[in-house]
């Protein structure tokens, strides 16, 4: 199947915003695949979300947008500052690319259709490529594919090689897509993404097996599933109410893991899904101890600590981000695994009752005291709703956020925000949203990106922006911020500046407000900057639903 084919469906789907249409594109697009080429449906279905690589996988291209744009150059025969300069103006590689292959002056003489295997096939070569000469060799592979490609392909090609894709297609749309192409359930379709993480196999296993091979897809050590989510609680009382009787516990400030036993491997998946386990041994070292040696899926929350108390987030993520002097780390920055949940024993156990889990959690976990430790919880009824507000105020005092107050009937949902699991911290709810562009300073701060321009997704994945944040950031934490968003700037006019959107901020604030100028129809009173959070992924930042959800609430207050 030739690639052009795939880039009218890119086409397609970027002259629509209309997720049912696009949906239906996908549908098509997906059925055909799959009777004509079934053994590329995992790659096709990949490739509409914009990605190579499951989620989950620890494989990368290593081709960064200067490479890229250094291979731009040699296909058309420019320089790369021109390509840079192009960039600039249309704040999009891939626009940048398609208009220098329009004005393209050095023509490939023996140039031939490509194919989806064949980009693909490359694109996995540059994957594997390491060690001397490395980025010379994944020039190479690139530019076999860009110098037979057409202007619009060029366009696509440069923006998957980044995975940024730009079409307004999330996975939920691809979940309806491969639903309607195969005929399957919505909710059987959700439920095989939601145990794999996967939706090239979901695709694949629906199109070969139907309905029954995807109610078999089930958890696997080794493979991350994302973690289930907590809404805001309106109250203890009231939480506490509406579940019944609720399990309370502590909530820790920290980065929470997701942590696999597969055999004699044992490795710690953050909540993007990231392997993080060279740059904590230590925690492999804690459950190997702790734990028993049957396979296992484990989740807890590491938090960084000194003299028993908690320290700074920030220090958290600098253990998490260290590839190098891990070992000079693991003095200077201890750290504590709290576990809290269990998806796997032996078997699969995410469907039972969370109040079963936690015993099966309970019977296999062997405290490490001040290592590996069970997360603080108690059992609250109507009656004893101050066993909760104790809780709450001795984790408070204790240097911890808060509490999450849980349904003890429910089972784990993975990557579902409902009211099984809810969150009650001692501060107002924060927003996690991503730097789209920023504005420099003026006076001693004039080198430095002062106020920021943050956005929030919208159901198809499209970014929308929400406010401008400028206060809330030390000199340090700004200098930090603005060596991180320095190689992202797409173009700059003036003080003005466009951000590549890969940094996430959490922004507190005062108020939720209506404004016509903002590309959500709302905007922040007072916005604020707490922190940066590199453990928080573009695809894990809050939606135009939550906002419009919040601003709805305060208004019957």
């Amino acid at each position: 199947m030739l690639y052009h084919e795939l880039v009218r469906v890119y086409q397609d789907l970027d002259s629509t915003t209309k997720r049912l249409e696009k949906t239906a594109i996908l549908a098509d697009f997906l059925g055909k695949v799959g009777d004509e080429e079934p053994e590329l449906l995992s790659v096709v279905t990949l490739l509409c979300m914009g990605r190579i690589f499951p989620t989950w996988s620890e494989e990368e291209l290593g081709i960064g947008a200067k490479l890229l744009m250094k291979a731009i150059s040699m296909a058309v025969g420019v320089s790369p500052e021109d390509v840079e300069n192009q960039m600039r103006e249309t704040g999009d590689v891939g626009l940048a690319a398609e208009e220098l292959y329009q004005k393209k002056s050095q023509v490939t003489l023996f140039s031939r259709p490509i194919t989806i295997e064949k980009v693909y096939q490359n694109l996995m070569k540059m994957a594997t490529i390491s060690g001397n000469r490395a980025q010379f060799k994944k020039i190479d592979f690139l530019m076999e594919l860009l110098s037979s490609a057409s202007p619009t392909e060029a366009k696509y090609l440069t923006r998957t090689v980044l995975e940024e894709l730009r079409v307004g297609v999330g996975e939920g749309t691809i979940r309806d897509a491969i639903s309607q192409a195969f005929k399957i359930p919505q909710e059987v379709t959700e439920r095989a993404h939601m145990l794999t993480n996967d939706m090239g196999l979901v695709a694949e296993v629906a199109r070969m097996q139907g309905e029954e091979g995807l109610r078999k897809l089930t958890l696997k050590p080794g493979k991350p599933v994302k973690p289930m989510l907590a809404q805001l609680s309106p109250g203890i009382k009231t939480s506490v109410e509406e579940m019944g009787w609720a399990i309370c516990e502590t909530k820790y400030d920290g980065i929470r893991v997701q942590i696999h036993r597969h055999g004699e491997k044992i490795d710690v998946f953050t909540r993007r899904l990231e392997n993080v386990s060279e740059a904590l041994p230590e925690i492999a070292d804690y459950v190997e101890k702790s734990l028993p040696h049957e396979d296992f899926i484990v989740e807890g929350e590491i938090i960084a600590s000194r003299d028993g108390k908690p320290i700074s987030f920030q220090y958290m993520l600098q253990r998490v981000r260290r590839k190098y002097d891990v070992e000079q780390m693991i003095s200077k920055v201890p750290l504590t695994l709290y576990l809290f949940d269990v998806l796997y024993y032996k078997r699969p156990v995410l469907d039972e009752p969370l109040k079963k889990r936690r015993k099966i959690l309970e019977s296999i976990v062997k405290p490490y005291p001040g290592k590996l430790e069970l997360s603080r919880q108690v059992k609250v009824t109507p009656e004893e709703i101050e066993m909760a507000t104790d809780l709450f105020e001795a984790s408070i005092t204790g240097g911890h956020e808060g509490i999450m107050i849980k349904d003890p009937h429910a089972p784990y949902m993975p990557g579902i925000r409902g009211k099984k699991m809810l969150k009650l911290k001692a501060e107002p709810e924060t927003l996690d949203l991503v730097v789209v562009g920023g504005t420099y300073g003026k006076g001693k701060r004039a080198h430095l990106i002062g106020s920021y321009l943050m956005a929030l997704q919208d159901e198809n994945g499209q970014l929308l922006t929400l406010a401008y944040a400028a206060t809330g950031l030390d000199d340090q934490t700004l200098l930090e911020l603005s060596e991180m968003v320095e190689p992202l700037i797409i173009s700059k006019k003036g003080r003005e500046v466009k951000i590549e959107p890969s940094v996430v901020l959490e922004i507190a604030f005062s108020e939720i407000v209506e404004s016509p100028e903002s590309e959500t129809g709302y905007s922040l009173r007072f916005p604020v900057v707490k922190r940066i959070r590199s453990d928080r992924g573009l695809d894990e930042i809050d939606t135009l639903e939550r906002i419009q959800s919040i601003f709805k609430n305060s208004q019957k207050s």
